[in-house]
């Protein structure tokens, strides 16, 4: 456990004593959990993995309040700071990626390399779909979000869609909805000209956020970044594309040097 400086407790996982950290960024209404399906076929060779709950989640504190984007930001820093982390990559998925482009933007010299699958941009999403609102911003119970996981996924097995949910229960429903508004409403694309990180973006049959929209929301305003594609999985890729998700973060982690 770590605490913020505004005494929330952080669960946190650290994987691996590589001289590399990696801090792998969840995203909303799930718990670090996302990414064990993709840790189990990570080749952590020379990488010190850390997978934090966020506030609100898995078995970090829940306050009533303060499920901003900038707060989670501010929590990554300081988990990376008690960790004695100068630099380190960031791998975030969804909201996770929200997060990972506001530190990345505001603390530039402390993010080495940032890997981003299906991403809400730094931009939010504005033009978000009016028939799934009422869903999203009330997603308090199982129903919801099994309802959410079928709009968003494309190749969920049975035992990830349970796991997610295993996740997404442990979840307060205040969190959900203030993160929902948090993520879709953000709003600081332009400081992504301060990123100096190099950056990877997976798109994937997402229906919320196309190849398309990621490569102009995201990749065409940091300075370097690239586009990738993977096909066969939707939202929650490092689940239903666990060992693809994980080569691509292998080799982008080689690409660093």
């Amino acid at each position: 456990m770590t605490t913020t400086n505004d005494g929330v407790k952080l669960a946190y996982r650290v994987l691996g004593d590589g001289p590399r950290t990696v801090i792998l960024v969840h995203g909303w209404m799930v718990s670090g959990r996302v990414w064990d399906d993709l840790v189990a076929a990570l080749d952590l060779s020379g990488v010190r993995l850390v997978v934090p709950d966020l506030r609100g989640a898995g078995d970090s504190d829940k306050p009533a309040s303060g499920y901003t984007i900038e707060r989670y930001g501010r929590d990554i820093l300081g988990l990376a700071d008690d960790l004695d982390a100068r630099s380190f990559v960031l791998v975030g998925h969804s909201m996770g990626g929200t997060i990972s482009q506001w530190i990345a933007a505001h603390a530039p010299a402390r993010v080495d390399g940032m890997l981003l699958y299906c991403p809400v941009p730094a931009s939010g999403m504005p033009g978000f779909p009016e028939q799934a609102l009422e869903l999203f911003r009330n997603a308090n119970n199982a129903g919801a979000h099994a309802a959410i996981l079928g709009m968003a996924c494309t190749n969920l097995s049975d035992v990830g869609r349970e796991r997610l949910l295993a996740a997404a229960a442990t979840v307060p429903a205040g969190c959900i909805a203030e993160a929902f508004e948090a993520w879709r409403g953000a709003d600081f694309g332009d400081a992504l000209a301060a990123v100096t990180a190099h950056t990877l973006v997976v798109a994937t049959d997402d229906p919320f956020l196309p190849a398309a929209f990621l490569q102009a929301a995201i990749v065409g305003r940091i300075a370097g970044a690239r586009l990738a594609e993977l096909h066969g999985a939707g939202h929650y890729v490092p689940v239903e594309r666990s060992r693809e998700s994980a080569a691509l973060l292998t080799a982008f982690l080689a690409g660093l040097g």
